[in-house]
């Protein structure tokens, strides 16, 4: 069972990026208090609204005192725009991140660790894949809890072009043969991530969970 909470103390990683940037004003406007993680030359691009901490992502020992009294780590490092030739970067910035904040998290008796992997298995982006799911397993094997959100491409500014492929989507979820790969690894929106992510940070697990893009989904259309 969930435990429905507001007000909550989160500790949000890559707070400038693509989610993080719009993230932040949610979470603030919702009443939580947001703490976010930069670099200096990013002070100026982080939200308004929220508490800043100098660090690096990859460097656990930077942030490690600022974290402690959050009860949510919403961990959102990342290569921007991935694809199947950034391999060496996705080990080199995606992976350190994450292990330096699950480390972290787990020195400071972090309740809740929101991670955004990506929806597997899949044809393609095979390095991407092998990384986020590196990642799972580290998270699991640390013993954090976990929300684990598996969003295949989210649409967006900027992220708009896949919208042609969405009647081969509509076809493919019609076959009985391809419906579960296609409806795994379908198209989610931005609204839809933010949302998902807004609600798992105020709905903390008592273990572990998983949300796939039919989830994603659903959560993004009934709590906007």
């Amino acid at each position: 069972m969930n435990r429905s909470t507001t007000g909550r103390k989160v500790f949000v990683t890559g707070a400038t990026g693509y989610l993080g940037a719009r993230l932040i004003p949610r979470l603030t406007e919702r009443g939580h208090q947001v703490t976010a993680l930069t670099r200096q030359e990013s002070i100026r691009r982080v939200p308004p609204e929220c508490r800043v901490v100098v660090g690096s992502p990859f460097d656990a020992d930077t942030f490690l005192v600022s974290l402690r009294g959050a009860d949510t780590v919403v961990h959102l490092v990342g290569t921007p725009k991935p694809s199947p030739w950034k391999g060496p970067q996705f080990r080199a910035i995606d992976e350190p991140s994450t292990l330096a904040a699950v480390r972290a998290a787990k020195a400071t008796g972090v309740r809740h660790f929101v991670y955004v992997s990506v929806a597997h298995p899949a044809p393609i982006m095979q390095d991407y894949i092998a990384v986020r799911t590196d990642c799972e397993a580290a998270i699991a094997k640390a013993g954090v809890i976990a929300t684990i959100l598996r969003p295949w491409y989210i649409l967006g500014p900027g992220h708009w072009w896949p919208l042609v492929l969405q009647p081969v989507y509509r076809l493919l979820e019609r076959i009985p043969v391809t419906r579960e790969a296609a409806t795994r690894l379908g198209l989610v929106t931005i609204s839809d991530m933010l949302a998902t992510t807004v609600w798992s940070i105020e709905h903390p697990p008592e273990s572990t969970r998983v949300i796939e893009v039919p989830e994603i989904r659903r959560l993004g259309r009934s709590h906007v």
